[in-house]
C-alpha cells in the first residue's frame, strides 16, 4: 500500500458551506409572524423560480394566509381538495365556535384538513427544505408557525424485469428508482415486524434519503450500529446512487474486488436479510447495497435455490469452471505456446504452430492485442443503443475476428481461446466480480508471457493472499473456506438441500441462527401415502387411523 501513500499537506481545510451564502444566513433565523416578511424571505432564499407558486386566501374567510409550493414537486388536485377547500370554506361542525390566533393552528391540524401527514415548525430552514422535498406550507399572518403538508408526486417508471440479473425460475420484479415503492418490495416479502428501516439524509445538495434496512434479531447489533457509522460520516455534495456510498464505506478501496454486493432483485435482497445482512437503498437508485458480502456470493444466483438442488449444484459447478476460465485460460494458452510446448500433444502442437506460422509477433503480444480488442468492443456494445448494439457485436466477433485470421494478425486458436474467455467471464452472474476478474486477467498473461507456468502460479497466489486478507465489515472475505466454517461449506461448491442447511452462515454471526425447526425432516415421510404409509405402521394403529392421519399431513 506504500504506492498509494501521498505527503501530507498542510492546508487548513475549509468549513463545508451549502452555495447559497443566503440560505445559510437566513436558514437558521425562526419564521416571522407577519406573512409579508415571511413570503419575502421565501423568495429571497429561492430566487427566481418559475414553479414557485404562492396563493394568497383568507381562512375560513377571516385569516390572511398563503399556500407555497414548487408546482414541479406537489401533487395539484391534492392541494385543491384535501388542503384549500377545507380552509378556504368554513366546515360546519366548526361554526359558531370561537377561532383565535392562537387556537387557530391546532383547529386546523386536528378538525380541518383531510390529510394525514401534516406538521408544524417555525424555522425558515425546515420551511425551505420542506418546499424543496414536494411539501405544501401554509403561512397564517400573525401565526410564527407554519404548517407544512406533504403532496410530493414525482413520476416514477413501472416496476419491470430485472436487466442486469436474468433468471428463468424465479419472480420478475426489480428495484425502481422511488425509495418508498423499494422499501415496499421488501415489506411485501417480509410482512414481519421484525423488518426495520432507518433512515438518513445524505448531500448537502441532493440531500438524499439513505434507508439500512435488516431484521431486528437476526442481524448483528456490530454490524448494524458500524454501517450506520460508516454513513454518517460522508460529508459530499451529492449521493446520486448506491455506488456512491459504496466507495465511501468499503474496507479496502484498492482492491480490485468488490467488498459489498449491488443487486436489483427484491428477492435476492430479502434473501440476504434473512440471512443475516444488511441492505443499504438510496432514493434515486434502482439498486440495493448488501453487505457484509464473501466471494463465493458474486456465482451464486436466486435461481439456484428457486430449482431443485441437483439442478442448482450442476449449474453452479459451471459458472465456477467458466470463472477460472475467465481468469488464466489465456495466460494458460500463452505459457504452453512459449515455454511448455511439450505439454501438449503432438498433432495439437504441430496443427498451432502452423496456425501461428504468419503471425509476426510472440503469442503474448497477440493474445493481449485480441484482449485489448475484445474489451474495447465490449465497451462499445455497452454504450450503443439496443437497436445497433447486437448488430456491432455479431459483427465484431464474426468479421473482425475472421479478418484478423486472414490477415495474419492472429492465429485461429488464439482467437477462440479469447471467445472462451469471454464467454466466460459473462457467465459471472455479478458484473462487478466477472469485472474484477477481467483486470486480473491482463497481470497474469504478462506474468506468463515472461516466466511461464512459473508465472501464472506467482499471479495467482498473490491473488488468493490478497483475498485472504480481504474483509468486508469485518467478516472474512474467502469466509466460509477460510476460516472454516462447515455450515457455510455446504453452500460454497455445490448447493446442498434447504434441509440440509438447518442454520444461517456462521461467519455472518446473526443474533439468532436457527432458520429451519430440527424436526423439518418429517415432511419428507409425506410422500408415503395410501397402502406404502400403511404397511410403515409400527404403532398397532388401524388402517382407517392411519389414512386419517395421512390426509392430515398432506392438507
Amino acid at each position: 500500500m506504500s504506492l498509494f501513500r501521498t505527503k501530507k499537506r498542510s492546508i487548513k481545510k475549509p468549513q463545508l458551506l451549502t452555495p447559497s451564502k443566503l440560505g445559510e444566513e437566513k436558514g437558521s433565523t425562526p419564521t416571522s409572524s407577519s406573512l409579508i416578511e415571511t413570503e419575502k424571505a421565501v423568495k429571497e432564499i429561492l430566487g427566481v423560480n418559475g414553479d414557485l407558486q404562492i396563493k394568497h386566501f383568507k381562512v375560513f374567510g377571516q385569516f390572511s394566509a398563503a399556500s407555497v409550493y414548487l408546482s414541479s414537486l406537489v401533487n395539484q388536485d391534492v392541494i385543491n381538495q384535501d388542503i384549500l377547500k377545507p380552509l378556504m370554506y368554513e366546515p360546519e361542525h366548526l361554526m359558531g365556535r370561537e377561532k383565535t390566533l392562537n387556537n387557530l393552528i391546532n383547529l386546523i391540524i386536528t378538525e380541518t384538513l383531510y390529510h394525514s401527514q401534516a406538521k408544524t415548525d417555525a424555522n425558515i430552514d425546515e420551511l425551505i427544505g420542506g418546499l424543496l422535498l414536494g411539501e405544501t406550507v401554509i403561512i397564517i399572518d400573525g401565526v410564527k408557525e407554519a404548517i407544512h403538508i406533504d403532496t410530493r408526486k414525482v413520476e416514477k417508471r413501472a416496476i419491470a424485469q430485472p436487466e442486469t440479473e436474468q433468471v428463468i425460475l424465479g419472480p420478475r420484479e426489480g428495484f425502481i428508482e422511488n425509495i418508498s415503492t423499494n422499501i415496499s418490495l421488501l415489506r411485501y416479502r417480509l410482512p414481519t415486524p421484525d423488518f426495520q428501516v432507518k433512515t438518513l439524509k445524505i448531500g448537502r445538495l441532493t440531500k438524499s434519503t439513505v434507508a439500512i434496512c435488516y431484521l431486528k434479531g437476526i442481524a448483528n447489533e456490530t454490524v448494524i450500529k458500524e454501517v450506520e457509522k460508516r454513513l454518517s460520516e460522508i460529508d459530499i455534495d451529492a449521493i446520486l446512487d448506491v455506488g456512491y456510498l459504496e466507495q465511501f464505506i468499503e474496507d479496502n478501496p484498492f482492491s480490485p474486488f468488490p467488498q459489498t454486493q449491488s443487486t436489483e432483485r427484491p428477492d435476492k435482497t430479502v434473501a440476504n436479510l434473512i440471512e443475516g445482512r444488511v441492505a443499504i437503498l438510496v432514493d434515486g437508485s434502482p439498486f440495493s447495497l448488501v453487505v457484509p458480502v464473501v466471494f463465493n456470493q458474486f456465482y451464486q444466483t436466486t435461481e439456484d435455490y428457486s430449482s431443485r438442488f441437483l439442478m442448482g449444484s450442476f449449474v453452479r459447478l459451471a459458472r465456477m469452471l467458466a470463472l477460472v476460465f475467465s481468469l488464466i485460460f489465456p495466460s494458460l494458452y500463452v505459457s504452453l505456446i512459449s515455454f511448455n510446448p511439450e505439454l501438449l500433444p503432438t498433432e495439437f502442437a504441430v496443427a498451432v504452430a502452423g496456425g501461428r506460422a504468419g503471425v509476426p509477433y510472440p503469442a503474448v503480444i497477440e493474445v493481449l492485442i485480441i484482449e485489448v480488442s475484445m474489451e474495447i468492443l465490449r465497451e462499445a456494445t455497452v454504450r450503443l443503443p439496443k437497436q445497433v448494439g447486437g448488430a456491432l457485436s455479431i459483427v465484431g466477433v464474426l468479421v473482425i475476428g475472421q479478418a484478423a485470421v486472414e490477415a495474419g494478425l492472429a492465429s485461429p486458436i488464439t482467437v477462440v481461446v479469447i471467445a472462451l474467455t469471454t464467454i466466460g467471464s459473462f457467465a459471472t452472474p455479478t458484473y462487478t466480480a466477472a469485472f474484477a476478474l477481467r483486470m486480473l486477467r491482463f497481470p497474469i498473461m504478462i506474468l506468463s508471457g515472461i516466466f511461464g507456468l512459473y508465472g501464472i502460479m506467482v499471479g495467482v497466489i498473490f491473488i488468493f493472499n490478497h483475498m485472504l486478507s480481504l474483509k468486508s465489515f469485518g467478516v472474512p472475505y474467502m469466509a466460509p473456506v477460510s476460516p472454516e466454517n462447515y455450515q457455510g461449506m455446504k453452500d460454497v461448491i455445490i448447493r446442498s438441500p434447504l434441509w440440509w442447511m438447518p442454520k444461517r452462515p456462521g461467519f455472518l454471526q446473526p443474533s439468532n441462527q436457527n432458520r429451519l425447526s430440527k424436526n423439518a425432516n418429517k415432511i419428507l415421510e409425506h410422500n408415503k401415502v395410501g397402502n406404502d404409509q400403511r404397511e410403515d405402521t409400527t404403532n398397532g394403529g388401524s388402517k382407517g387411523d392411519h389414512n386419517t392421519s395421512s390426509n392430515d399431513n398432506l392438507n
